[in-house]
């Protein structure tokens, strides 16, 4: 038996149920706290969850991945976990989402189980330290040798009401850590459904206004979109060829699920949540993304780099986005659920075929 069924097992049976018996959002907080504390443990950690292997390695757009298995944005929102991400086997991991102006986030209950629907709602709204913040907390780690992204979206405040405040808000935490020498890659999130901005960059004409201002800036960092769950391919290929004739290559499907109706949720789960405002991670967010994962590769071949993101759960997860067209693939659910040995647990079958 190899050291992750071990992992495995003991955090499904053992440590899990503990931690599920806490409210999510307490839990996630200490969890960080903890998971920060350990950072220069890294030889512990890497010893316990990590797997390495040549043949995990890649590179695109000139980033150096240690292996295709990546932290999303979304779990580690102020970079408290930033170095410590890498010591557990993830092969890179995003900061965020990090914005403009620091929000405490929507009102709680904000993060809620559902254990049978394997999937949690999701209603942060970019909850946020703000973008000088984390920038100062993350120049305060050693990052050298870490693959870190930083996630950016708009400030989730009164004052952030139009397109045009939005983009400038978008800019601000641009130029926060474009010069930043631990910073390898942007995501662009253009999809949060959580905030409280009537109008969305996920219409052709606003997201080309956002990508030509952003492309402005010179960033010497490739940027991946992070793209919308529910929509069709032909919405999915208009964005890219936007995008690309900006040149950002690099896209993430998906974000979170809305719908509700959604046939991964148990019923009896579903119906708790009518009271609660939210979104859904997990499994729910499976089928989408590896149609438009297929869709775009089949449409632009390798003039796009892909990030495969919903229902990780296990290696076979993982190797279904890769073979519907991801280059790489990122998770946090799958985290939450399975333990904290996921990522070299799916790189260790990656590598040895098991």
């Amino acid at each position: 038996m190899n050291k992750f069924k071990i992992e495995h097992w003991f955090y499904k049976n053992i440590l899990r149920p503990y931690l599920f018996a806490v409210d999510s959002e307490k839990i996630h907080d200490q969890m960080t706290k903890f998971g920060e504390l350990t950072e220069n443990a890294g030889w512990f950690l890497e010893a316990q969850y990590s797997y390495k292997s040549d043949r995990l390695k890649r590179s695109f757009l000139d980033v150096d991945f240690e292996n295709p298995v990546g932290l999303a944005a979304g779990f580690d929102y102020d970079g408290h976990l930033a170095k410590t991400m890498k010591h557990i086997g993830f092969g890179f991991n995003t900061v965020g989402t990090v914005t403009a102006k620091a929000y405490g986030g929507n009102q709680k209950p904000r993060l809620l189980r559902l254990v049978k629907s394997r999937s949690i709602l999701v209603n942060k709204g970019f909850k946020s330290e703000g973008a000088t913040k984390v920038a100062k907390r993350l120049d305060s780690k050693n990052l050298q040798g870490h693959t870190v992204g930083i996630s950016v979206g708009s400030s989730n405040i009164p004052e952030v009401n139009t397109v045009g405040k939005a983009i400038n808000d978008y800019v601000f935490t641009f130029n926060v850590f474009k010069n930043k020498p631990y910073v390898k890659y942007f995501e662009l999130n253009i999809s949060c459904p959580n905030t409280a901005m009537t109008e969305s960059f996920t219409t052709p004409q606003n997201f080309e206004k956002l990508v030509s201002t952003v492309s402005k800036l010179n960033l010497k960092q490739p940027i991946f979109v992070k793209m919308p769950n529910e929509i069709v391919s032909k919405e999915a290929e208009s964005l890219v060829r936007i995008g690309l004739r900006y040149g950002i290559k690099g896209y993430i499907f998906s974000n979170l699920v809305k719908d509700r109706g959604n046939k991964h949720f148990v019923k009896s789960e579903i119906e708790k949540m009518e009271d609660y405002k939210g979104n859904f991670s997990g499994k729910p967010c499976t089928e989408n993304p590896n149609k438009l994962l297929a869709h775009v590769r089949t449409k632009f071949g390798n003039k796009v780099v892909l990030i495969g993101l919903g229902g990780i759960f296990n290696a076979k997860d993982a190797i279904q986005k890769f073979e519907s067209g991801a280059d790489l693939v990122q998770l946090i659910t799958g985290m939450i659920f399975e333990g904290p040995q996921i990522a070299g647990e799916i790189n260790y079958q990656l590598s040895v075929g098991k």
